[in-house]
């Protein structure tokens, strides 16, 4: 779920069966399906298959936490970040295996935004307003600062191929560009960040749930852990974990493989659908959770699901997927985003590490985050 996770067993029983809205939506998996071999419009496959996502997403959530449960913390805790974002990297990869490289990265782009302005400021803003104290909200500054400081690592790291780029290569891509190959020096220095990035990914790992475990796992109330549902087996975790897999993989494919003719039937680019679209669909279960946990006044929770996860999408996925390029899809994916792209994350990065920085939240703030939202969105659509 994020690189900084409390434990899952405080997580489930925060959540109080919060994600079960997410399960009405499993009718479309079948739909998806059916509209997908009758070759049915891209778009109504498509919107489908996006909808298909957010249910198979969500029981992954549970089977994790679940086993995560009966893991222990440590153990427990590699495993949420593991799956939490497995849906999104299960997309990207289909993405990568059609040589949509733009989609990828736009969507890696979303992720991080969305999670940073999104979801924070729902979080900030329905949670202030459901408190309505005139203090505000609090969290853990120090932990959401560490989650800020690896945020703008991965940012830095991402930025220097494209500043490569810039001086001795093409130039950056435009938005919504479909399929640029660089040269092999740009993919080499991307396959070098990579490995750091993952390296301080692991390091992160390391801070939140061995040497600083106390900071980013706290106790729950007695009451609160004796409220929890009835835990899953092992067993039926693994083998609902293994069926939601195979659904998101199914959804995946479907998705990924509308997406162009639906960009271009809807008159939307491939871009936006990236950035926007994909990326929200593919944390939606989690971008729920965050809000919910809000609204019961567990800001760190909130906090470290929103920051927590976009540090994951930059520390682990993103390198992850430039790995896998170069052995999945027609020629490998250097991390070098577009102009808009870059300013949005920095934006996005700069935010994160002002609003965390006070330890304190109001409902004005997380309006503010959501205005900032809005108008990235409306910059993507344009582009």
């Amino acid at each position: 779920m994020s690189t900084t996770v409390p434990s899952p067993t405080s997580l489930r029983s925060l959540l109080g069966g919060g994600q079960g809205w997410a399960y009405l939506l499993l009718p479309f998996i079948p739909i998806a399906v059916a509209l997908d071999v009758a070759g049915a419009s891209a778009p109504f496959v498509f919107f489908a298959s996006a909808l298909g996502v957010i249910p198979t997403a969500a029981l992954m959530g549970r089977a994790t936490e679940e086993l995560a449960d009966r893991a222990g913390p440590g153990i427990g805790g590699l495993l949420n970040v593991t799956f939490g974002n497995a849906p999104e990297l299960i997309i990207a990869l289909f993405a990568l295996g059609e040589g949509l490289h733009e989609v990828v990265k736009a969507s890696l782009i979303g992720s991080i935004l969305g999670n940073t302005l999104l979801v924070l400021g729902a979080a900030m803003f329905f949670g202030g307003l459901k408190v309505d104290r005139r203090g505000g909200q609090s969290f853990n500054r120090t932990a959401a600062s560490a989650q800020s400081s690896m945020l703008l690592l991965a940012a830095a790291a991402m930025l220097m191929p494209a500043i490569f780029e810039l001086i001795e290569g093409q130039g950056l891509p435009s938005p919504g560009a479909e399929r640029v190959h660089y040269g092999s020096t740009v993919e080499q220095l991307s396959f070098a960040v990579a490995v750091v990035l993952i390296l301080s990914y692991v390091a992160g790992l390391v801070f939140s749930l061995r040497t600083h475990r106390d900071l980013f796992n706290p106790e729950v109330a007695e009451e609160e852990a004796e409220a929890r549902a009835q835990p899953w087996s092992v067993r039926r975790s693994v083998v609902f974990l293994a069926i939601a897999g195979a659904l998101v993989g199914l959804m995946s494919e479907i998705l990924v493989g509308s997406i162009s003719k639906a960009a271009h039937d809807v008159g939307l680019s491939e871009f936006f659908i990236g950035v926007i679209v994909v990326a929200i669909v593919g944390n939606a279960a989690e971008h729920w959770v965050a809000v919910l946990v809000a609204r019961k006044d567990k800001m760190d929770l909130a906090v470290n699901i929103a920051i927590g996860s976009s540090a994951q999408i930059a520390l682990f996925v993103a390198p992850v997927l430039v790995l896998v390029s170069f052995v999945l899809g027609p020629f490998p994916m250097p991390l070098v985003f577009n102009g808009l792209e870059l300013g949005a994350i920095f934006l996005a990065v700069i935010i994160a590490i002002h609003v965390t920085n006070e330890g304190e939240s109001t409902w004005y703030e997380g309006l503010q985050l959501l205005a900032v939202y809005l108008v990235l969105a409306i910059a993507f659509f344009v582009a």
